[in-house]
């Protein structure tokens, strides 16, 4: 049984080692970027992660707010 346990950890090991052969052994090597907001294919689409979605969304101006702003309001 942890003969059977050694050679599957092996195995393992060796598989996570070849997917990372260009990540772990090159100087450019990076992990990929999983990040939505930078992926081309979601960008195209008009998709953003929901962090810059809501930013995008709290700095437009509300403009109940701007007409209480303005000097025009009594």
């Amino acid at each position: 049984m942890i003969k059977t346990i050694l050679i599957g950890a092996g195995i393992l090991f060796i598989a996570v080692l070849l997917m990372g052969v260009k990540i772990f052994f090159t100087k450019e090597g990076k992990f990929p970027d999983i990040h939505i907001g930078d992926n081309k294919a979601m960008q195209e689409r008009g998709i953003g992660c929901a962090t810059s979605q809501d930013a995008q969304i709290r700095s437009k101006i509300n403009p109940v707010k701007q007409i209480l702003k303005s000097k025009n309001h009594k």
